[in-house]
Protein backbone atom coordinates (compact mmCIF):
# COMPACT_ATOMS: atom_id res chain seq x y z
CA UNK A 1 0.00 0.00 0.00
CA UNK A 2 1.34 3.14 -0.95
CA UNK A 3 0.74 5.80 1.88
CA UNK A 4 0.44 9.47 0.96
CA UNK A 5 0.16 12.94 2.42
CA UNK A 6 -1.70 15.62 0.09
CA UNK A 7 -0.65 19.25 0.11
CA UNK A 8 -3.04 21.72 -1.07
CA UNK A 9 -3.86 24.68 -0.15
CA UNK A 10 -7.02 25.40 -2.30
CA UNK A 11 -9.52 22.92 -0.65
CA UNK A 12 -11.60 22.02 -3.37
CA UNK A 13 -8.80 20.55 -5.41
CA UNK A 14 -7.42 18.95 -1.91
CA UNK A 15 -11.10 16.94 -1.94
CA UNK A 16 -10.52 16.29 -5.39
CA UNK A 17 -7.51 14.35 -5.35
CA UNK A 18 -8.41 12.92 -1.94
CA UNK A 19 -11.94 11.42 -3.62
CA UNK A 20 -9.70 10.47 -6.98
CA UNK A 21 -6.58 8.83 -5.55
CA UNK A 22 -8.73 7.20 -2.70
CA UNK A 23 -10.04 4.58 -5.37
CA UNK A 24 -6.89 3.47 -6.25
CA UNK A 25 -6.33 0.13 -4.62
CA UNK A 26 -3.08 -0.03 -3.49
CA UNK A 27 -3.11 4.22 -2.21
CA UNK A 28 -3.53 5.68 1.35
CA UNK A 29 -4.71 8.73 2.14
CA UNK A 30 -2.65 9.39 5.45
CA UNK A 31 -3.05 12.72 5.95
CA UNK A 32 -3.87 16.32 4.45
CA UNK A 33 -2.26 19.71 4.58
CA UNK A 34 -3.51 23.13 3.84
CA UNK A 35 0.32 24.58 3.77
CA UNK A 36 3.77 23.58 3.32
CA UNK A 37 3.94 24.02 7.34
CA UNK A 38 1.76 21.64 8.26
CA UNK A 39 2.85 19.06 5.30
CA UNK A 40 6.53 19.32 6.61
CA UNK A 41 4.74 18.51 10.47
CA UNK A 42 2.77 15.53 9.16
CA UNK A 43 5.71 13.98 7.40
CA UNK A 44 8.10 14.13 10.14
CA UNK A 45 5.02 12.01 12.69
CA UNK A 46 3.37 10.18 9.60
CA UNK A 47 6.90 8.89 7.40
CA UNK A 48 4.55 8.65 4.48
CA UNK A 49 5.91 7.28 1.31
CA UNK A 50 4.94 10.03 -1.26
CA UNK A 51 4.13 13.28 -0.21
CA UNK A 52 1.83 15.34 -3.02
CA UNK A 53 2.34 19.48 -3.01
CA UNK A 54 1.38 22.02 -5.09
CA UNK A 55 4.50 24.76 -5.05
CA UNK A 56 2.32 28.01 -4.91
CA UNK A 57 1.01 27.38 -0.65
CA UNK A 58 1.10 29.41 2.31
CA UNK A 59 4.02 29.39 5.16
CA UNK A 60 5.99 26.96 2.47
CA UNK A 61 6.09 26.38 -0.84
CA UNK A 62 6.13 22.88 -2.63
CA UNK A 63 10.19 23.01 -3.38
CA UNK A 64 10.99 24.48 0.16
CA UNK A 65 9.02 21.03 1.42
CA UNK A 66 11.13 19.06 -0.56
CA UNK A 67 14.49 20.54 0.40
CA UNK A 68 13.40 20.16 4.88
CA UNK A 69 12.19 16.96 3.70
CA UNK A 70 15.55 16.08 1.99
CA UNK A 71 17.63 18.16 4.99
CA UNK A 72 16.13 16.47 7.40
CA UNK A 73 16.55 12.71 6.21
CA UNK A 74 13.16 12.16 6.29
CA UNK A 75 12.40 9.40 4.07
CA UNK A 76 9.18 10.57 1.99
CA UNK A 77 9.44 10.86 -1.95
CA UNK A 78 8.08 14.54 -2.81
CA UNK A 79 5.41 14.94 -5.95
CA UNK A 80 4.56 18.08 -7.30
CA UNK A 81 1.43 18.57 -8.82
CA UNK A 82 0.88 22.06 -10.31
CA UNK A 83 -0.73 24.63 -12.57
CA UNK A 84 3.04 26.20 -13.13
CA UNK A 85 4.20 24.61 -16.48
CA UNK A 86 7.65 26.65 -16.62
CA UNK A 87 10.93 24.80 -16.97
CA UNK A 88 12.63 27.21 -14.48
CA UNK A 89 9.73 25.65 -11.92
CA UNK A 90 11.12 22.06 -12.83
CA UNK A 91 14.82 22.70 -12.49
CA UNK A 92 14.16 24.46 -9.28
CA UNK A 93 12.08 21.64 -7.95
CA UNK A 94 14.87 18.63 -9.27
CA UNK A 95 17.73 20.50 -7.28
CA UNK A 96 15.35 20.24 -4.30
CA UNK A 97 14.75 16.87 -4.68
CA UNK A 98 11.21 16.38 -5.76
CA UNK A 99 11.06 12.73 -7.75
CA UNK A 100 7.77 13.83 -9.31
CA UNK A 101 6.80 16.87 -11.38
CA UNK A 102 2.85 16.99 -12.64
CA UNK A 103 0.60 19.13 -14.15
CA UNK A 104 -2.76 19.83 -13.05
CA UNK A 105 -4.67 19.21 -15.93
CA UNK A 106 -3.03 15.60 -16.20
CA UNK A 107 -5.63 12.26 -16.28
CA UNK A 108 -5.98 11.12 -12.55
CA UNK A 109 -5.01 7.69 -14.07
CA UNK A 110 -1.52 9.24 -15.22
CA UNK A 111 -1.39 11.18 -12.12
CA UNK A 112 -1.71 7.52 -10.24
CA UNK A 113 1.12 5.66 -12.17
CA UNK A 114 3.26 8.54 -11.95
CA UNK A 115 2.56 8.19 -7.85
CA UNK A 116 3.47 4.49 -8.30
CA UNK A 117 6.97 5.11 -10.67
CA UNK A 118 7.78 7.73 -7.58
CA UNK A 119 6.74 5.28 -4.94
CA UNK A 120 8.97 2.61 -6.43
CA UNK A 121 11.71 5.03 -6.40
CA UNK A 122 11.70 6.17 -10.23
CA UNK A 123 11.26 9.94 -11.54
CA UNK A 124 7.76 10.59 -13.01
CA UNK A 125 8.09 14.05 -15.06
CA UNK A 126 5.52 15.65 -17.80
CA UNK A 127 6.79 14.81 -20.82
CA UNK A 128 6.06 18.21 -22.24
CA UNK A 129 8.34 19.58 -19.35
CA UNK A 130 11.33 17.02 -19.26
CA UNK A 131 12.72 17.95 -22.60
CA UNK A 132 12.10 22.06 -21.42
CA UNK A 133 14.12 21.81 -18.60
CA UNK A 134 17.65 21.44 -20.09
CA UNK A 135 16.70 24.65 -21.89
CA UNK A 136 15.89 26.72 -19.11
CA UNK A 137 17.80 29.65 -18.28
CA UNK A 138 19.86 29.43 -14.55
CA UNK A 139 17.91 30.61 -11.79
CA UNK A 140 20.45 33.60 -10.94
CA UNK A 141 18.35 34.54 -7.61
CA UNK A 142 19.67 33.74 -4.18
CA UNK A 143 17.23 32.50 -1.36
CA UNK A 144 16.69 36.07 0.00
CA UNK A 145 16.09 37.50 -2.83
CA UNK A 146 13.59 35.34 -4.13
CA UNK A 147 11.64 36.22 -0.39
CA UNK A 148 11.83 40.03 -1.17
CA UNK A 149 10.36 39.71 -4.62
CA UNK A 150 7.68 37.63 -3.14
CA UNK A 151 7.31 40.26 -0.33
CA UNK A 152 7.26 43.07 -3.07
CA UNK A 153 4.55 41.08 -5.40
CA UNK A 154 2.16 41.41 -2.25
CA UNK A 155 2.67 45.12 -2.29
CA UNK A 156 4.87 45.28 0.50
CA UNK A 157 7.14 48.63 0.82
CA UNK A 158 10.88 48.64 1.41
CA UNK A 159 10.12 49.33 5.72
CA UNK A 160 7.80 46.46 5.85
CA UNK A 161 10.43 44.29 4.50
CA UNK A 162 13.22 45.36 6.23
CA UNK A 163 11.30 45.17 9.55
CA UNK A 164 10.18 41.21 8.24
CA UNK A 165 13.42 40.50 7.14
CA UNK A 166 15.79 42.13 9.93
CA UNK A 167 17.17 44.36 7.25
CA UNK A 168 17.91 48.15 7.53
CA UNK A 169 16.01 49.92 4.85
CA UNK A 170 19.39 50.73 2.81
CA UNK A 171 20.30 47.14 3.08
CA UNK A 172 16.60 46.47 1.01
CA UNK A 173 17.28 48.93 -1.64
CA UNK A 174 20.81 47.63 -2.31
CA UNK A 175 19.02 44.03 -2.60
CA UNK A 176 16.16 45.47 -5.09
CA UNK A 177 18.78 47.50 -7.00
CA UNK A 178 20.72 43.90 -7.52
CA UNK A 179 18.08 41.84 -8.47
CA UNK A 180 16.83 44.93 -10.89
CA UNK A 181 20.18 44.76 -12.33
CA UNK A 182 20.43 41.05 -12.41
CA UNK A 183 17.18 40.45 -14.40
CA UNK A 184 17.67 43.54 -16.47
CA UNK A 185 14.66 44.95 -15.56
CA UNK A 186 13.40 48.54 -15.40
CA UNK A 187 12.03 48.33 -11.62
CA UNK A 188 10.94 45.63 -9.13
CA UNK A 189 7.89 45.55 -10.23
CA UNK A 190 9.09 44.44 -13.75
CA UNK A 191 11.62 42.21 -11.65
CA UNK A 192 9.14 40.24 -10.06
CA UNK A 193 7.73 39.48 -13.43
CA UNK A 194 10.37 38.11 -15.27
CA UNK A 195 11.13 36.27 -11.82
CA UNK A 196 7.44 34.81 -12.33
CA UNK A 197 7.70 34.04 -15.67
CA UNK A 198 10.67 32.05 -16.06
CA UNK A 199 9.86 30.23 -13.02
CA UNK A 200 12.33 31.54 -10.29
CA UNK A 201 9.86 32.66 -7.93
Amino acid sequence: MIRLILAEDQAMLLDAFEALLGLEEDMQIVGRAADGQQALQLAQTLRPDVIITDIEMPHMTGIELAEQIREQGLPSRVMIVTTFGRAGYLRRALQAGVRGYMLKDAPITQLADAIRKVAAGGRAIASDLAEAVWDALPDPLSDRERSMLRLAEAGRTNKDIAEELSLSAGTVRNYFSEIVQKLDARNRIEAGRIARQNGWL
